[in-house]
């Protein structure tokens, strides 16, 4: 296993039930869960293995909650394996696990910020009034024209042939006839609760701002590579910039992924639920290596793998 990365997903990757066979092979992952449940005042756990109240769903608990699962893995992995990622990344939420992970954002902060940060983008955005849809088919370029409109935005550069339009609901629909006309293979409406990415969010930006003038940030100890340029950058200041920026500013996913095979990596490693990063990549570049721990399955075939090499990277 050599020149890894670990990626951490964003919203759309959680569901009930989520790592529950991780839950239960490794009890001490559910640490990070009271730890989180303390900061929120609720019981974290309870809401990701049955979601009583229906809250998961609900972007104010769905971030810290994926946040909390993202970084309870990571804290197995480094328990169990002595395997370093080269860099770190995650997608729009998984920006701040990602900083978490490289200890430049301590995991209470990151809780609370992520809680407040999904407040805020609701806030921002009356329901209904708001919309994202999937773009298949057409090019970077091609989406940038269509979304000519200053109501919508190419929010998500995912993959080649893969961007997510954001905006008003009016415009992103407008958006998509365009697309179809302009022969997308498909247009896909998101369920989603709020319009990200765009410059909708500028409301939300703003008091995120207010609230990370008080956060300690630290240098990461592991390159964060991060949305809005597809850049690592050491600044603490300039990081607090671009976690600000990435609230209505595009998601460069594809240009992160195309950073780092020009990075000479060769193992992706997706820490947190679901596969969706892990598809991502493989439509990138079949040629890397690719390890979903989002169960028991995943984390151990990864962890025979680094086993076998016995290095760090």
């Amino acid at each position: 296993m050599k020149n890894l990365t670990f990626v951490f997903p964003g919203q759309g990757s959680q569901a009930v039930g989520m790592i529950a066979d991780l839950f239960e092979t490794y009890p001490q992952i559910q640490h990070h869960f009271a730890r989180a449940s303390d900061v929120l005042e609720l019981d974290l756990m309870e809401m990701v293995t049955s979601d009583p109240h229906n809250q998961l769903n609900q972007t104010q608990y769905t971030q810290p909650a994926l946040l909390t699962t993202s970084v309870a893995i990571w804290e197995l992995w480094k328990e169990k394996s002595k395997i370093r990622p080269t860099y770190m990344a995650g997608h729009s939420l998984g920006e701040y696990s990602a900083l978490v992970c490289a200890e430049s954002l301590s995991f209470e902060d990151a809780v609370l910020l992520t809680h407040k940060r999904g407040q805020y983008m609701q806030q921002a955005v009356p329901a209904g009034t708001g919309a994202m849809a999937a773009i298949l088919g057409l090019t970077d370029e091609q989406v940038i024209e269509i979304c000519s409109d200053d109501n919508v935005t190419a929010a998500n550069f995912n993959s080649p042939g893969q961007v997510v339009i954001s905006g008003s609901k009016e415009a992103v629909e407008k958006a998509g006839e365009l697309a179809k006309e302009a022969g997308a293979k498909r247009v896909m409406p998101l369920p989603v609760s709020v319009p990200s990415h765009c410059e909708l969010m500028r409301p939300a930006a703003e008091k995120l701002a207010e609230d990370l003038v008080t956060i300690n940030m630290k240098t990461p100890m592991t390159p964060v590579i991060h949305n809005v340029d597809a850049k690592p950058h050491i600044s603490p200041e300039k990081i607090k910039t671009l976690l600000v920026e990435q609230l209505y500013k595009s998601v460069m996913w594809t240009q992160t992924n195309q950073f780092l095979l020009d990075n000479n990596i060769e193992t992706i490693v997706e820490c947190g639920p679901n596969k969706v990063l892990s598809g991502l990549a493989k439509r990138f570049n079949r040629s890397w290596t690719i390890h979903s721990l989002n169960n028991t399955k995943g984390f151990e075939k990864a962890l025979s793998m680094s086993k076998d090499t016995g290095e760090k990277t």
